[in-house]
């Protein structure tokens, strides 16, 4: 028995055609918006950076220093002795590691996530920075104390300045890689992966939180008929959040950044002091923790705190500000 053939409307073929378009359409803004996403919060990451630099390689210099006898009377003595000896270039050794590490906007376009999801997501975005950012943080720590070792010996004010042991990062990349393979490069890992977790929830969430709180209050002055978003907010208002997001992001585990920073430079320092005595062999988190503990205190956990925090404000503040204004100008 013969089938015939009945073709589809031609109305409904249209009609199909049209929605598939419509789809396409809609698949290749969403891509768009997310390497603009990207894009903005490279910048935006850089120009933070260039902000944070300095204050951040005084942070990790009053973190490695000797637990007995610390060389550095505080954050300003730290400014003054590495200015001293390496010029203003030595609080910038390495400045452009770090600066291309992006994170995109969490936001959806069609309902804006509530605050723990905001967390949430911030959190799970940290477990992947940390594995990007652990060889980055090593590499960076380890140049920048690689010429104040010196510093921890008895003879420090007569004996000669030591020549630096890495010429650059390359130079330290190919010394990590031969002496332990690539292993060698995630050194300091769980640490760093306790930081960016609850560190990025806390920098996502604290952002949103302040801004919707920012929101609200406009939004009752604005009165009825006017809805005020967060496009709204002023150049102001978006710093003032993201210096807020940026302390929180620092302070939540900073005690985490602080046995980080005693792991990945040990190598360099062993030869140069030791730890109540005891010879400055490789530690574990847990170990270095506790040893930092029974030296300090608690005190010893958030050695460089307020300097780290003091740095977060202002390079949060830009980071934020850029992303936003560059979202707004070109999205």
């Amino acid at each position: 028995m013969a089938h015939s053939y009945n073709p589809a409307p031609e109305g409904k073929l249209s009609g199909l055609v049209a929605t598939a378009q419509e789809s396409k359409v809609v698949i290749s803004e969403k891509n768009e918006q997310s390497l603009k996403d990207l894009a903005f919060g490279s910048m935006a990451g850089v120009a933070g950076k260039f902000v944070e630099f300095p204050f951040d390689t005084v942070k990790v210099r009053l973190q490695t220093q000797p637990l007995d006898v610390p060389i550095f009377k505080g954050p300003f003595d730290c400014f003054r002795q590495t200015i001293r000896n390496e010029g203003f270039f030595g609080l910038r050794a390495q400045d452009a590691i770090r600066e291309f590490v992006a994170v995109p906007d969490v936001n959806g376009v069609e309902a804006p996530l509530s605050i723990p999801m905001l967390c949430l997501s911030g959190g799970i975005s940290g477990v992947f920075a940390s594995m990007v950012l652990t060889p980055v943080e090593l590499v960076k720590c380890k140049l920048q104390v690689q010429q104040i070792g010196h510093l921890y010996t008895k003879d420090s004010k007569t004996g000669p300045k030591p020549k630096a042991l890495h010429s650059g990062p390359l130079s330290v990349i190919r010394h990590i890689y031969t002496q332990n393979g690539l292993r060698g490069f995630y050194l300091g890992h769980f640490p760093t992966f306790l930081r960016e977790t609850g560190g990025g929830a806390a920098w996502f969430g604290s952002y949103e939180a302040v801004c919707r709180l920012l929101i609200s209050r406009e939004q009752a002055q604005a009165g009825p008929g006017t809805t005020v978003t967060q496009s709204d907010l002023t150049a102001p208002q978006l710093m003032l959040a993201g210096a807020l997001a940026g302390m929180a992001y620092n302070f939540i585990l900073f005690p985490a950044d602080c046995i980080k920073s005693h792991i990945q430079t040990q190598d360099e320092l062993r030869s140069h002091h030791t730890i109540r005595g005891a010879p400055a062999l490789r530690q574990g988190f847990l170990a270095t923790g506790k040893e930092i503990f029974r030296s300090e205190g608690i005190r010893g956990l958030y050695r460089g705190c307020g300097i780290t925090v003091a740095r977060s404000a202002p390079s949060s503040a830009v980071i934020f500000l850029t992303y936003e204004m560059l979202s707004r100008h070109f999205s």
